[in-house]
């Protein structure tokens, strides 16, 4: 090809490479392999080029974890949740800290979401050795996959025996792969150990020594492998240690981490740094930091809750990592009991300043500061709270929250309204409750039962409630915080799908879903 499309994040095309062996005359076997042509490059001034054109990493980790399935991801919703990432801004994604899935690999070729490809032990027994050498030669024709990570947080890091088990590594990668360079990720021992042998320097939060390793080493890349950390539940705007949440403010985290604000700005303002990887994209069973007790079972750290729905951190990300404007308001406006008590009230924006009025009286009017959020002390009085977003001078954006009263109906919705009947297919459908006028209702824990008719059963359900014990596999779960989840897959007759969520005392909803035959 004199003159190939290339691939890139907005046009991630694909050529297929068709392999064939013959015996005679005889086609015994074939192969279809798909691939993508482009150039990545890491300067340790510019930080990251894709087609030698500067791209900043606004990425996030993640673990092969989904509620109501668990770590038995279909590929449907693998595809959904890079889907949610990409809505956010986010453009890479780490695969922490194991081999991604081949189908989430196809996925970020087709989507345009650029990969570090972790192995699971840094080690240069035959074992890790094997396991290193089937995932590059497994992944190297994936166009999405820029890194290749030999290492998580490990002891010899900053050891010398580190830095001989990392050569051994690295010179396998290089001899499957001389085309992509080497990561590790790394919490301490930064410029001892591993770090004269990796080519890219992956930082795991430490974000205040950061400035000084560049000092230091001005031709090594620096990517941030692991940011923020920052703990937050979803929907919750108070600390609450005896149900074990904690608020969605952006002001909590770990002692080795930071606020969302504060990794991003610090990135943001460094062209030499390629970017970096939010600690998490979703949440994911286990480390239920800061509440390492039972009842407590899923993680706080991610932008998005165990289902996918948007934390207000998700609205921080997307309004500095997209370009159109954006204005999201944080907390709902349901504070019965608290009438005359100050309320903190956000706005995560990228206008240039936003006002907020309080059923019509304006609280004021705040700058926003690139990178940054915006906040009020509103005194709580029941109804309207709007915030105006302005640029130039003029109101290019207006959002509201609205006091709801009590739960009266369910809306329920479909990520897709045709499937296809393979018996892999899926389609995730999110219940809202709402009031009588139509209105979230923000603390509801309603019951929700799901009827299947039709070529599909329920095969999981969620609600992202980091301490809940109900079952995944089931035809009910309560809302937290008014939205619960389910997935619905295909069996492998054609028809029409009908999903029925209901509650009791409320108006029910039901979605219907096309199932056609495959190549249909």
């Amino acid at each position: 090809m004199a003159s190939p499309v290339l691939w890139s994040l907005e046009t991630p095309h694909l050529y297929s490479l068709l392999t064939e062996v013959k015996v005679g005359a005889a086609v015994v076997d074939r192969f279809v392999t798909r691939f993508g042509v482009r150039s990545i490059t890491f300067d340790a001034d510019k930080g990251f080029l894709l087609n030698g054109q500067s791209v900043k990493l606004k990425g996030t980790c993640n673990h092969q974890d989904h509620a109501g399935v668990g770590a038995a991801i279909p590929d449907a919703l693998q595809v959904w949740r890079l889907e949610q990432l990409k809505s956010m801004g986010c453009n890479a994604y780490r695969a922490a800290h194991n081999p991604p899935t081949p189908a989430l690999l196809d996925a970020c070729d087709h989507l345009g979401m650029l990969v570090i490809d972790e192995t699971r032990r840094m080690s240069s027994d035959p074992t890790s050795m094997d396991e290193l050498e089937r995932l590059v030669r497994r992944d190297r024709n994936h166009p999405s996959v820029i890194l290749w990570s030999i290492g998580n947080e490990e002891p010899q890091q900053g050891t010398a025996r580190g830095a001989k088990v990392a050569t051994t590594m690295k010179r396998l990668v290089n001899r499957l792969d001389p085309s992509r360079l080497v990561i590790a990720a790394m919490d301490s021992g930064f410029g001892e150990g591993i770090s004269a042998v990796i080519d890219v320097q992956g930082f795991n939060y430490r974000h205040e020594k950061m400035d000084d390793f560049h000092a230091k080493f001005p031709h090594v890349p620096i990517i941030s492998t692991e940011s923020a950390s920052t703990v937050a539940t979803r929907g919750q705007y108070a600390r609450d240690d005896a149900k074990l949440y904690v608020p969605a403010y952006d002001t909590e985290h770990p002692w080795w981490a930071t606020t969302a604000e504060l990794w991003w700005s610090h990135a943001a303002d460094r062209p030499w740094m390629a970017g970096g990887f939010i600690w998490t994209g979703f949440d994911y069973r286990g480390e239920p930091t800061p509440f390492n007790r039972w009842p407590s079972i899923s993680s706080h750290f991610g932008a998005l809750d165990t289902c996918g729905f948007p934390k207000d951190n998700y609205y921080y990300y997307r309004a500095w990592w997209r370009p159109e404007p954006l204005l999201h308001l944080l907390p709902h406006w349901n504070w019965e009991g608290r009438e005359g008590q100050p309320i903190a009230f956000w706005a995560h924006s990228n206008c240039y300043k936003v006002e907020l009025f309080l059923n019509g009286e304006s609280q004021g009017v705040r700058d926003v500061v690139p990178n940054h959020h915006v906040e009020w002390s509103v005194l709580y009085a029941p109804g309207v709270i709007e915030a105006h977003g302005y640029k130039a001078g003029k109101v290019i954006l207006r959002e509201r929250r609205e006091t709801a009263g009590p739960a009266a109906a369910l809306r329920f919705t479909t990520d897709r309204s045709r499937l296809t009947a393979d018996g892999q297919d899926v389609a995730i459908l999110k219940v809202e409750v709402l009031d009588a006028k139509g209105r979230p209702v923000p603390r509801a824990d309603d019951s929700v039962t799901f009827t299947v008719t039709g070529p599909g059963q329920v095969i999981g359900v969620g609600n992202g409630n980091p301490a809940s014990h109900e079952p995944d596999v089931a035809s009910q779960r309560k809302a937290f915080n008014g939205l619960c989840q389910a997935i619905v897959r295909t069996q492998r007759e054609p028809g029409q799908l009908r999903v029925v969520a209901s509650a009791p005392g409320l108006k029910p909803a039901s979605v219907v879903i096309g199932v056609s035959a495959r190549n249909a």
